[in-house]
């Protein structure tokens, strides 16, 4: 039976084998080491640019990192669809932008309207 290791798991299994003590990867990453002891103990997620630099001081590729090896994804194509996903959300986010700024130049421009018929009315146009 083989059971996945978790992330948590994993990077503490690799900061082992490169003989690292937490303390030493708390001040590698400019973290406390209670910070990076939650990290360990999965109580807290890591960002994306932290889990990089944790690949990187642990000399392991990022994908394997986060379990992808088994996968047989080569690194390149794996950065190659986290790329295409990324665009993808970053398409989808700038369209909800597009649909707000409507709405606020719409509310805005009611706004406007309302106010220069009040300033109409008071001065007898």
């Amino acid at each position: 039976m083989n059971i996945p290791i978790k992330l948590p798991e994993r990077i503490r299994q690799r900061r082992l084998a490169r003989g690292l003590s937490q303390e030493n990867m708390a001040d590698l990453l400019g973290l406390s080491t209670t910070a990076y002891g939650d990290l360990e103990r999965g109580r807290t997620e890591p960002t994306l640019s932290r889990l990089d630099e944790i690949a990187r001081l642990l000399e392991v590729p990022l994908p394997e990192l986060l379990g992808f090896a088994e996968t047989a994804l080569p690194e390149t194509e794996w950065l190659r669809q986290e790329n295409q996903r990324l665009h993808h959300e970053n398409a989808q986010l700038r369209n909800k932008l597009d649909q707000w700024n409507r709405k606020f130049q719409e509310w805005v421009g009611r706004e406007i309207v309302r106010q220069m018929q009040e300033r109409r009315e008071r001065i007898g146009f």
